[in-house]
């Protein structure tokens, strides 16, 4: 298989932390978000005095000792907690209660009482509104560690409306989609998060791209494939992602070898076939009886790349028998094109001057008969136009060649749509 970086299963999972051991220093530790024992003096600001009631003191003053001893005896606090959260009867109640829990829990690695304390401090009204954010997030992480996922989702959609930015909280929402299998509602949660950022005229997060490409791949949600891929290469292109959008359209397009001819020409002139496999599709899409030219040019890069082995028999014969039917190409070019400058040339006739012309490193000429083939009956439109673009392209004209490309429908639109991107970059310097 071609394109393996995001073959791999789950491969970008690595990006996100998302196995969280709150009391284990994992990647968001939240020890800041301790509350302040039920005990402690409030600080001396103009803050209302926390109203406890009686029975709630009661409960809650043993299980304080106990859990200020050496060694804790969790398991009597734990047995505690339904009578510390029965006597509660006041926010403040319900808060420190929360706090108590909460800390005691995730000290000892307990995601269900850890999850029952901060749900019962976000209940309670009395977490700091600049801390909403943070403990919604917290509430989220811990329910994501106990596979909750469905719980965890409105946790940190709260923290993302609450302003809460750290950590990215609403990625965590479409991770929590492709942790229970869904990996299209993810992928639509994290679409609606792309088109924002666009909108909004923002670069898109690199991860937020690579994961979702990773998924769409993985799962063979193709029609994703494609949408991610064309966002990857706009919003950050390099040669890493111009490399995995031909590779990944490549492997999930479906297409026969004139198709793949096309896209593998878009690899090689943004630089990125890195690969003999690719090297070699390359090849048998071209055919050297065909395009001798182009199989002899192709095959030499390969070797200057050190891609293709020199004393491979399959590619040392190829080349000599494309350098053979090369030679007869330009010799016998004038004929070509004497006989597709006719007026009553055939449409095969027309498009295999262009094709030649492109072959040999002749784009202007062959844009020529691109164009005169294009309007012909019986022409296959959108693969005259590709290579109509392709020729332009090949001659810098590239608003001509992007405006030609954007033209192009039907199975050829993604690849014609990668290459309107790549023109569009190299007009604007901005490609890779």
């Amino acid at each position: 298989m071609i394109f393996t970086r995001l073959g791999r299963k789950n491969s970008a999972a690595s990006t996100f932390a998302l196995a969280i051991a709150l009391a284990t220093g994992g990647a968001f530790a939240v020890t800041a978000l301790e509350a302040p024992a039920f005990a402690q003096k409030q600080k001396k600001e103009k803050k209302a005095k926390p109203q406890y009631s009686k029975g709630f003191i009661e409960t809650y003053k043993p299980l304080e000792t106990i859990a200020a001893a050496e060694p804790v005896d969790y398991p009597a606090i734990k047995a505690g907690i339904p009578g510390l959260v029965a006597a509660v009867e006041t926010d403040d109640d319900r808060y420190a209660a929360g706090s108590f829990i909460y800390s005691n829990g995730a000290k000892n690695q307990d995601q269900a009482a850890s999850l029952q304390g901060m749900e019962m401090m976000l209940k309670s009204g009395k977490v700091p509104e600049d801390k909403i954010g943070q403990f919604n997030f917290v509430a989220g992480q811990v329910a994501y560690a106990a596979k909750d996922y469905a719980k965890a989702r409105p946790y940190f959609q709260a923290a993302a409306d609450a302003g809460y930015t750290e950590n990215d909280p609403m990625i965590f929402v479409a991770e929590s989609y492709f942790a229970e299998d869904q990996p299209q509602q993810g992928l639509t949660y994290l679409s609606d998060l792309i088109n924002a950022k666009i909108a909004a005229g923002e670069t898109v997060d690199e991860g937020w791209l690579r994961r979702g490409l990773a998924q769409a791949y993985n799962n063979q949600l193709n029609s994703e494939v494609r949408k991610y891929s064309t966002w990857y290469v706009t919003q950050h292109p390099s040669d890493e992602s111009w490399r995995d959008a031909v590779a990944i359209l490549l492997n999930t397009g479906g297409y026969q070898n004139p198709e793949i001819l096309d896209l593998l020409r878009l690899g090689q002139r943004a630089g990125v076939l890195n690969d003999a496999k690719l090297y070699l599709e390359y090849m048998d899409a071209a055919d050297y009886r065909r395009l001798p030219a182009e199989v002899v040019s192709l095959i030499d890069e390969g070797y200057a790349k050190g891609v293709l082995d020199k004393t491979d028999p399959y590619v040392v014969d190829t080349r000599r028998q494309a350098a053979e039917r090369a030679a007869k190409d330009r010799a016998d070019l004038a004929g070509l094109k004497a006989d597709a400058d006719k007026a009553g040339a055939s449409i095969a006739t027309v498009l295999a001057a262009g094709d030649t012309l492109l072959a040999l490193g002749e784009p202007a000429d062959a844009e020529t008969y691109y164009a005169k083939a294009v309007n012909m009956p019986g022409a296959n439109a959108p693969m005259v136009l590709t290579r109509l673009g392709i020729a332009q392209f090949d001659q810098g004209k590239l608003a001509e060649a992007k405006a030609t490309f954007d033209k192009v429908e039907g199975a050829r639109e993604a690849i014609a749509n990668l290459w309107a991107i790549y023109a569009t970059q190299q007009a604007s310097g901005a490609a890779m």
